[in-house]
């Protein structure tokens, strides 16, 4: 894969990972087009953009985005306070559910995250988050090797929520947070899906 935009089967012009052509690609277009690096609010929105990135690490996006709905469903649609009152029996449930990824220790940090989440004023996971947002870059990147795997500002986010209590996450799964929720705009220069 080229590290520029590609030119989709709509003759839209893409990032490389979301212009890919193959059939099973049309899940990453979806995904760049409506969703990837839009402004992402609310305390459960972003709790549930931070179990999914944790449960990422070490796979393909694509299949998280494939078992988004199975994950919505047996984490209660990342509601923080129902799932702050999960159980022991309700992590079992969890790594017996084929809907998700069966991973004990991201389980167990989905809900001590919601645990923790849940101690906070309504509105301040978010307000925490969005104020680790850097000032716009000058230029949009230009190819795929301009775009960053960690910031300073992604590391201090990283920091910051490890310090209150938040588990699986580091700077590399910080920074696909802010670009994944519209905190950094990481599409490249010419692509369509890119605003602002």
């Amino acid at each position: 894969m080229s590290g520029t935009l590609i030119t989709g089967p709509d003759g839209l012009r893409r990032c490389p990972w979301g212009g890919m052509e193959a059939e099973s690609a049309a899940d990453y277009r979806v995904y760049h087009d409506t969703e990837w690096g839009l402004p992402v609010h609310g305390d459960d929105a972003l709790y549930e953009r931070i179990c999914l990135e944790a449960f990422q690490s070490g796979l393909s996006w694509l299949t998280i985005l494939r078992r988004r709905e199975g994950f919505r469903a047996a984490f209660a649609g990342f509601s923080i306070a129902k799932v702050a009152a999960f159980t022991d029996a309700d992590a079992e449930r969890l790594l017996a559910d084929p809907g998700i990824i069966r991973n004990r220790a991201k389980i167990t940090a989905a809900i001590a995250n919601a645990r923790v989440a849940a101690e906070w004023a309504p509105g301040e996971l978010d307000a925490f988050i969005w104020s680790y947002a850097p000032e716009p870059a000058a230029a949009a990147p230009r190819t795929a090797a301009d775009v960053p795997a960690t910031t300073s500002e992604s590391t201090a986010l990283a920091k910051d929520l490890k310090k209150r209590g938040f588990r699986f996450i580091g700077p590399t799964t910080a920074y696909a947070l802010m670009q994944a929720c519209g905190l950094v705009n990481d599409h490249l220069a010419g692509c369509h899906a890119r605003r602002g």
